[in-house]
């Protein structure tokens, strides 16, 4: 599997949970998400090692790439599709629930490019 075709299957993710592809957080979690699909330590230091890779990937700063990913996760949260929340998360904002800190978005949608993709 190339990293074009495992962006484009982020990508229709993404857009079933109503990331807006315009804000740059969707290109940061897009990155995010295909990094921690690939090494599953990335998502359990995400502030030491996946914030720190996405920001040099994007000449920016991780304190920028932090703010835009938990933006993007905001947004989709509260404009994007119950149905596939429920479905990937177990929980939605129509049931109440906080929304997922970012840690937990990215590592629940790499789990998910993992075992339909079966990476090791």
């Amino acid at each position: 599997m190339t990293d074009n075709e495992l962006e484009k299957y982020i990508t229709s993710i993404m857009l079933e949970i109503g990331v807006p592809a315009h804000l740059k957080g969707y290109h940061y979690l897009r990155t995010a998400i295909l990094l921690s699909g690939k090494d599953v330590e990335a998502v359990s230091s995400v502030t030491k090692l996946l914030y720190p890779a996405v920001a040099r990937r994007f000449k920016t700063t991780v304190q920028k790439v932090e703010r835009a990913i938990r933006n993007a996760i905001e947004v989709s949260w509260n404009r994007g599709n119950v149905e596939t929340f429920e479905e990937l998360f177990g929980y939605s904002q129509a049931s109440g629930r906080l929304r997922p800190t970012n840690s937990e978005y990215i590592a629940r949608i790499a789990d998910k490019l993992r075992l339909d993709y079966c990476f090791a």
